[in-house]
């Protein structure tokens, strides 16, 4: 679908290592996008002020409400961001949700969706590092889902667990941390369990709570993450079902000194971060000003 060319305006929340570079790329690119005008809304974060590039603008809050209130707000934060906000950035904007993981509380989800309704505004949800989020969605869509596994392992170091997973000990070179629902895994892992909930969101007849999510600490994964994905249908008339199983993404991290790493949403901080390079495209607005504006939930 083309671009209309009636200029966005797009709010930002969250100025970390990936807030840095999607702004940035949205200064470069933004006007042949037909985006014009950019806001970083920064939440608890005052350090960061007066570092913003112009002509954006840097504060603790967006502001909703107050005539130049941004058309699309784009979430690179924290789960707890859409878990508060969400539902009245959505009074005013559409939203990208950079943060999935954040939607695995049905109290969240039922906010958003009841907003998104109301107000005639969008949920976009970022797929970040999952691949064939399409073929998910057409399989689903026609029936032809019966599970769904997504495995992603990396070093220990990588993570940044909470609650009971924060105490878990690899016992090996490989540690199975979690195997379970993605819904009891978004709370103790927001920043590692986002590919996982985005394709329980991809997949609703499964959903949070029959998508497997697998979490892995391995010690051999010192310079990447591993995304594991397994997806099988219903048996055929002739009793055999259709599988799909082991095809793998493996994104290298980037050395620190290159200023490309980030601790959001794939990896926490160093000695091992993602490369923004293969993880940025999740997360841009663009494709989202390419689709329709329309009340519901949206992978893009």
């Amino acid at each position: 679908m083309a671009l209309d060319r009636v200029p966005r305006r797009v709010g930002v929340v969250g100025y970390g290592r990936l807030g840095q570079s999607l702004v940035s790329h949205l200064l470069t690119q933004g006007p042949e996008l037909g985006l014009d005008w950019f806001l970083s809304g920064i939440e608890t974060q005052d350090a960061w002020q007066g570092k913003c590039p112009p002509p954006c603008s840097c504060r603790t809050s967006l502001p909703l409400g107050r005539g130049q209130h941004p058309d699309l707000v784009v979430e690179v934060a924290h789960p707890k961001i859409i878990q508060e906000s969400g539902a009245q950035i959505l009074r005013h904007a559409n939203l990208l949700v950079g943060s999935p993981s954040a939607l695995a509380d049905q109290a969240t989800e039922r906010r958003l969706l009841e907003a998104s309704k109301r107000w005639n505004h969008a949920v976009f949800v970022a797929r970040g590092a999952l691949w064939g989020t399409e073929d998910i969605s057409r399989l689903d869509s026609a029936g032809g889902l019966q599970s769904l596994r997504v495995t992603m392992a990396t070093h220990p170091d990588g993570f940044r667990l909470e609650g009971p997973l924060a105490a878990a000990q690899s016992t090996g070179p490989r540690t199975v941390l979690y195997e379970g629902p993605v819904r009891g895994l978004c709370p103790f892992a927001p920043r590692n369990s986002n590919t996982m909930a985005a394709a329980a969101l991809a997949a609703p007849s499964l959903g949070f709570d029959r998508v497997i999510g697998v979490l892995v600490a391995d010690l051999s994964l010192t310079d990447m993450h591993v995304v594991d994905v397994e997806l099988s249908g219903p048996p055929g008339p002739t009793g055999r079902s259709f599988r799909c199983a082991h095809p793998q993404r493996e994104p290298r991290r980037a050395r620190r000194r290159h200023g490309l790493c980030h601790g959001h949403c794939l990896l926490a901080q160093p000695p091992g971060c993602v490369c923004l390079s293969l993880s940025c495209p999740g997360y841009l607005p663009a494709g989202c000003c390419q689709l329709p504006s329309r009340p519901g939930i949206h992978i893009c």
